[in-house]
């Protein structure tokens, strides 16, 4: 009886602050604090934040059922936020040193990852930053597995993977031939192939150098297929291959699932291929890139391209096997279609059936049917061929249909119910519309705008709940924001972007909350049941080596440490507990190369360690169980002292010895 009490005082309370009512303080309320309705009216909440707040809290040691998996812009990073409650969980350097986790900044295995991702194209022989943008969770069958994730570096023309079991990088590849890549980064349904693709293309010229007068003739964009090993989920970069495209600007991508799989498709801008040059006297670029009212869809069928690469129809272009475009074109690979100009999304619909197209300078959306798209394909319904001769399929052929949605539309995620909702930039809002008959909606109803919700301010990306997967399951949006003016205290010049989390499970979208982003610019995000994160680890077993996910060969057992010297040659096995690294003294002489081979023994999670030696610009962060190995060059004599920089017990700060470089 005192339960059921208790949950009819709980279902009362709610009910009186859902529905306006000031009932007073009640009885007891949740343990003796009042009730809701009291605890709005001091917070001076409205009843709609009220009711916001009610269905965005997660309580303290409860899990959220979703987890964002979130780019970070210019910091190089990746990042994990929980929905509904919106909370920060943790950062995943992927390009760029962080000091936390000590990722870069110690000579062990993640600068070995760095290094690798820093190839001879770049001016630099070290790249020390990256710009995150387009994550893409692995996938089987169309569905998130849980696997790993892959980002691209929009600035590097790069790809990172990370592995969803310790949620930390293992590979860097540079991409060959692509200078940069701003949205190409997708997953294909079985996780068979990751695709990037170019943005601005890069000259066939030998020496990567160019005139712009030569635009046509000697540039060029790729499509690159990662091949993606089953085991490991790391790039096999012998069996990935690129097929070229045009010199316009390629940008974001998805693949086909189900009614679509096999194809990919990429929107594409500036068919003008402009090149600039307005302090010459010539058009600023940006203009010349939009004087069409059209750019080219690109339609690829991705897996008779595979078996092309492998019969090996293709050529070797600094080291990667690349199917020509006059390839392409007569094997029936690489098709067009007319999008509005200046895109910027492109949506495949769960069932596979809908390819969403919105173009920033048109209200409408473009809606492409698969089924057309293959129909036009096989009946070679075409229009004519670009300047490049690959066929351009005939508009009415292959849309279903179109929406005027608002200004500025972006790109589009789904609820897996039939609705589909698209970011208008320019309207700093979101809109909902159905989509046709197909996705079993009535066709008196299709193609409809249903709904439109304002937000703040400038929405750039946004994401539904598993929205870009056949899994999409319509419980919540959340609006990737450029600009929060007003939305928080001023706290300088440079202000945080906008996370904005929706329902959207009521016919009527509903705001529920905001959350700022102050850790640069994030793009596209993914949101994953957390429920699909089965394979995450809290420990490593003992002796791990995260890079290979196996036992280091260099792993330390307790009452195993040791010193050994080979000339100038100096390993040190070191373990680490609470609260003492053994051995804490460490004689080296001056110019001796010294590998410190590190070992969390601990077994209990969350146990973490760091090792720092401040004067040699060393910092390694070390899980239950991990092994790190940090190699430097003793260039400097004197007295370092090393420390533990994760408060790790009672006696942490006792957690500390000393490297003596001898004269």
């Amino acid at each position: 009886m005192r339960t059921k009490g208790r949950l009819g005082l709980i279902i009362v309370m709610v009910v009186a602050l859902v529905g306006g009512l000031s009932i007073g303080r009640l009885s007891g309320g949740l343990g003796g604090g009042g009730s809701l309705a009291d605890i709005a009216q001091k917070r001076g909440l409205t009843q709609t934040e009220a009711e916001g707040a009610l269905k965005a809290f997660t309580a303290p040691g409860k899990y959220d059922p979703y987890m964002m998996v979130s780019s970070g812009g210019h910091s190089g990073s990746l990042y994990l936020i929980g929905v509904p409650s919106m909370r920060l969980l943790k950062t995943i350097p992927v390009f760029t040193p962080e000091s936390w986790s000590g990722y870069g900044q110690g000579a062990d295995w993640s600068q070995t990852i760095l290094d690798q991702g820093s190839s001879d194209k770049q001016a630099v022989d070290e790249l020390t930053w990256g710009d995150t943008h387009h994550p893409g969770l692995s996938e089987t069958g169309g569905a998130y597995d849980g696997r790993w994730v892959y980002i691209n570096d929009r600035a590097n023309g790069r790809i990172g993977m990370v592995d969803l079991r310790d949620f930390k990088v293992k590979q860097i590849w540079d991409v060959p031939n692509l200078q940069t890549s701003h949205g190409g980064v997708f997953v294909t349904p079985n996780s068979e192939y990751v695709h990037i693709s170019s943005m601005q293309p890069m000259p066939t010229t030998a020496n990567g150098y160019a005139p712009l007068s030569d635009y046509a003739k000697s540039y060029r964009g790729y499509s690159t297929w990662s091949k993606i090993d089953p085991q490991t989920g790391k790039i096999n970069v012998a069996e990935s291959f690129q097929i070229e495209l045009p010199p316009y600007t390629q940008d974001l991508a998805d693949a086909g699932k189900l009614a679509s799989d096999g194809l990919g498709f990429i929107n594409s801008f500036n068919s003008e291929m402009a090149t600039g040059g307005n302090a010459d006297g010539g058009v600023p670029l940006e203009k010349g890139a939009s004087q069409k009212d059209y750019d080219f869809l690109h339609i690829i069928d991705w897996k008779k391209a595979a078996e092309v690469a492998k019969a090996g129809k293709t050529e070797l272009r600094n080291g990667m096997r690349v199917i020509t475009l006059q390839t392409a074109v007569a094997e029936g690979l690489l098709y067009f279609a007319r999008e509005p100009r200046s895109p910027h999304g492109v949506d495949v619909s769960p069932d596979g059936n809908y390819i969403v197209v919105g173009g920033k300078l048109d209200p409408n959306v473009t809606i492409f049917d698969a089924e057309l798209i293959k129909a036009a394909i096989a009946t070679k319904n075409f229009e004519g061929k670009d300047d490049f001769g690959v066929p351009i399929l005939k508009f009415e052929a292959v849309v279903a249909g179109q929406v005027k949605v608002g200004l500025g539309p972006l790109h589009t995620q789904f609820d897996g119910k039939g609705n589909a909702f698209t970011s208008l930039f320019l309207d700093s809002a979101v809109a909902k519309f159905s989509l046709g008959p197909k996705a079993g909606i009535k066709a008196e109803d299709s193609f409809k705008l249903l709904d439109t919700l304002k937000v703040n301010y400038n929405i750039g990306h946004l994401v539904t709940s598993e929205g870009d997967t056949v899994a999409a399951d319509g419980q919540y949006l959340v609006a990737l924001n450029k600009w929060s003016l007003d939305r928080y205290p001023v706290i300088g010049t440079l202000k945080p972007q906008n996370f904005q989390l929706v329902d959207i499970t009521t016919p009527k979208m509903e705001l529920l909350a905001d959350m700022p982003i102050g850790f640069a610019e994030p793009h596209y995000v993914q949101m994953i049941k957390t429920s699909r994160l089965v394979n995450a680890i809290d420990i490593y077993k003992a002796g791990t080596d995260p890079l290979t996910m196996a036992k280091s060969p260099v792993a330390t057992e307790a009452g195993k440490e040791r010193i050994e010297r080979v000339g100038t040659d100096v390993h040190v096995y070191m373990t680490a507990m609470r609260s003492h690294f053994t051995p804490d003294v460490i004689r080296v002489k001056r110019g001796d190369t010294v590998t410190i081979h590190v070992t969390n023994i601990e077994q209990t999670a969350d146990a973490t360690h760091g090792f720092a030696i401040p004067g040699y610009n060393i910092q390694a962060s070390l899980d239950p169980g991990e092994v790190v190995s940090l190699k430097f060059q003793a260039t400097k004599t004197g007295s370092f002292a090393f420390y533990c920089t994760e408060f790790c017990s009672a006696l942490h700060l006792e957690m500390q010895g000393w490297l003596l470089v001898e004269p």
